[in-house]
């Protein structure tokens, strides 16, 4: 009885006190209700009625109806954004094309009912609203993730460049206004707002999506990148202050007018420069944790950043003028910066700034361009634009003293636009001075713009091939391993397997290690500082195990295709890699989840079966995510797939064999034994002894280095996971260890840290 004394005394007091609610409620309606002339009674068919008017009303009310289009947006520009990942593409090419897809351009123009549905004309200010909160925050970062200091060291060269081609074409821009304004210009808007307007935005360049393509292609430890991203972020500044002087002219509506909101617009930044900026990195000098930033601290940068944005816009700017220069003068420690652009970057990114691509186009209408005419204006807009930053750019790249190579590089670099054009479109669109029909002519030069980048530097590497040396590939040695790694722990670990590979024969040996960043549209703030934090403990790893390593550091949007791609070029014999579990496994709503990828990958996955490949295509022998079997899919190489439980050391390893395939595991047991002082322990549960003289001869080697650190059990001799507990390390095959799970599922969680072998 007294174990069910507390559900007795649950059930009386809610019991008790229901019916006192009960009795409380019926004397009310009873006594002081008013009387509804005989209406209190509802048929079930109008209550059902009352119910589903409810519904419709909740779920076409204003609040339920942006969360629908947030879900709409998100799962468009992951799909396209995916898409162009998957061609060599940045992803915000993807992200403009889903806003278009969204816009009345195709979803409107085929599906109209379902347009006004999800986007009806009244949602359009909330987007708005959002899309311009999100854009602020962008900018913001944008500006933080500009250092002031590389501009110092190549502000000559980079001015030079960047300035001839802001020149160049703000003046192309110019001229070319004048033939198309009588005839695509509201009848109320200036020459002057306009063709000050199209000379800024041919002129743009998108830093974000430029430094992304550079690191990407591994230019940004080279002085060509270098003086890329210097001259990008060169643009960038000089762009932001043109358009702040344009901005200012066409709502003043004279020149005159505009000097004052000029000369107070030189006031604010001279001001932010000398007295906000000293203050901020005062307060960020009594930030002592390196590891948070307060709440208090927080809350005064936000201050700042939403102050900045506000007087700039009241002054007769933009916000966003006022959102980048709060970025420019956030305080250049560089933990406080990364600290800070974490905070806000993901809500930033992926959830406001695909707003903004959407609403870019429902602004955007390219059925507008319905005749040929518009069509080869729109045409000569990306001659323009592509020819004034190309060839302009080589020209001035080629006079200061670089190859037609680099020079040509930077032409195409410089060209990319992306977002920023966006940004400065929107403006000019809002402000009412480039009507719909010019507006979607320059969205569409945006993507050519950006979407040209790629191929034109391929093109560039394939004509220039013989004419300049390429990259010697290092001298093969014997054995070379290839160990990327996600984070510091995994890479110590990492290294250890590695160094126990080849410990006694570093003379013809050689160790990677490699870290990728994952990157997004931004270039990382000084990116070198965490480059220098990320090796300093590998380095000190690699000097207590008297381990020579060499380190490479690079930002890539898809880390896993960038280590397949390195592993299969570079003539590695090893590619050992940390497990990723997947986040899909463990409850039924990330398998639904996982289902739902699948579908969307439908064309990747079929590509691949036409392909036929030989490698692993067993999706459920790990539980692990989509990178994992990537790499284990297309790699030409052996790959060891490190599960880590807490290894320290590696002196006992165990190695079941239950497969028949695992012949190539005597070679890695030979190779650990002749390089490191480890007892093997071989488990031959299928007799693999008995039926291959390859694997006996391995066997053999091993017992030739030290018999005394070696032990053998059969197939007759029982086995249990105790044993496995006293080893360090369970070196095992993909398809024994997807065995051994089906024998004994139990035994998972007691296993050692395990590195599992696919060759």
């Amino acid at each position: 009885m007294s174990k069910h004394k507390n559900l007795i005394f649950y059930i009386s007091v809610i019991g008790v006190l229901s019916i006192v609610i009960y009795f409380v409620l019926s004397l009310g309606q009873n006594q002081l209700q008013p009387s509804l002339n005989g209406n209190e009674i509802v048929s079930q068919h109008s209550a059902w009625t009352n119910f589903s008017t409810s519904v419709i009303q909740e779920a076409t009310g204003s609040t339920a109806l942006l969360i629908l289009q947030i879900i709409v947006i998100l799962c468009f520009v992951r799909l396209f954004g995916w898409i162009c990942q998957k061609i060599g593409q940045p992803t915000v090419i993807g992200e403009i094309i889903a806003g278009i897809v969204l816009g009345p351009s195709l979803l409107g123009a085929f599906f109209p009912e379902m347009s006004d549905l999800i986007f009806p004309a009244s949602s359009i200010g909330s987007i708005k609203l959002l899309s311009e909160i999100g854009l602020i925050l962008f900018m913001f970062i944008v500006g933080m993730e500009l250092d002031l200091k590389v501009l110092k060291n190549r502000a000559n060269d980079a001015i030079l460049i960047s300035h001839s081609c802001i020149a160049i074409l703000f003046t192309l821009g110019t001229v070319f206004s004048y033939f198309i304004y009588p005839y695509f210009s509201h009848p109320n808007s200036h020459f002057v707002s306009f063709a000050l307007f199209m000379g800024i935005a041919m002129s743009i360049t998108a830093f974000p999506v430029l430094a992304r393509i550079v690191h990407e292609r591994g230019l940004n430890k080279t002085p060509l990148g270098a003086m890329v991203i210097t001259c990008a972020a060169v643009d960038d500044i000089t762009a932001w202050c043109l358009l702040a002087a344009v901005i200012a002219i066409a709502k003043a509506g004279t020149f005159v007018s505009s000097l004052y909101v000029i000369f107070f617009a030189v006031v604010y930044v001279v001001l932010m420069f000398k007295l906000v900026r000293p203050f901020l990195q005062r307060v960020a000098d009594l930030q002592t944790s390196k590891n948070i930033i307060s709440k208090s601290i927080i809350g005064i940068f936000f201050l700042v950043l939403f102050l900045s944005s506000y007087l700039t816009s009241i002054i007769g700017i933009h916000p966003l003028f006022g959102a980048f220069l709060a970025g420019v003068i956030m305080p250049p420690n560089i933990n406080f910066r990364k600290l800070f652009i974490d905070k806000i970057e993901d809500i930033s990114l992926v959830i406001l700034l695909p707003l903004f691509f959407v609403y870019t186009g429902l602004n955007t209408r390219i059925g507008l361009l319905n005749d040929g005419s518009l069509w080869m204006i729109c045409g000569i807009i990306i001659l323009i634009a592509t020819s004034g930053k190309l060839i302009g750019g080589a020209l001035v790249s080629r006079f200061i003293g670089f190859d037609w190579k680099s020079s040509f590089t930077i032409g195409a670099l410089m060209n990319t636009r992306g977002l920023m054009e966006l940004v400065v479109l929107n403006i000019g669109y809002d402000l009412g001075i480039l009507t719909p029909e010019v507006f979607a002519m320059m969205v569409v030069m945006a993507l050519v713009t950006t979407f040209m980048t790629s191929p034109l530097l391929d093109l560039i590497e394939k004509v220039f091939k013989n004419r300049i040396p390429e990259n010697v590939m290092p001298e093969r040695k014997i054995y070379r391993i290839l160990a990327p790694f996600k984070n510091i722990e995994l890479g110590e670990k990492l290294l250890l397997i590695a160094n126990s590979f080849v410990k006694k024969s570093q003379n013809y040996s050689e160790v990677n290690m490699v870290h990728f960043t994952p990157g997004n549209n931004l270039y990382q703030y000084n990116i070198e500082d965490e480059e220098r934090d990320t090796f300093e403990p590998i380095l000190e790893k690699a000097h207590q195990l008297d381990q020579p390593i060499n380190t490479m550091f690079e930002v890539a949007s898809e880390p896993f295709a960038k280590i397949v791609k390195l592993s299969n070029d570079g003539g590695y014999d090893l590619l050992l890699i940390g497990a990723h579990y997947s986040i899909y496994q463990g409850n039924l709503l990330g398998q639904f989840l996982g289902f739902s990828t699948k579908l969307l990958r439908f064309p990747a996955h079929l590509f691949s079966f036409m392909k036929k490949s030989k490698r692993v295509s067993n999706r459920d022998v790990l539980s692990l995510g989509d990178g994992t079997h990537s790499v284990l899919k297309n790699s030409n190489l052996s790959v060891g797939i490190f599960i880590d439980k807490g290894l320290t050391e590696i002196k006992n390893v165990i190695v079941p064999i239950l497969d028949e395939d695992d012949i190539f595991v005597g070679d890695f047991m030979e190779r650990l034994t002749q390089n490191s002082y480890v007892r093997i322990t071989l488990w031959d549960a299928i007799g693999l002894m008995d039926s291959s003289i390859e694997f006996v001869k391995s066997v053999r080697g091993i017992k030739a280095v030290n018999p005394y650190l070696f032990q053998l059990w059969n197939n007759n001799i029982p086995i249990d996971v105790d044993i496995f507990k006293k080893h360090d390390l369970l070196m095992v095959s993909l398809k024994s260890w997807k065995n051994l799970r089906e024998r004994y599922p139990s035994w998972e969680k007691d296993l050692p840290s395990t590195l599992i072998l696919n060759d």
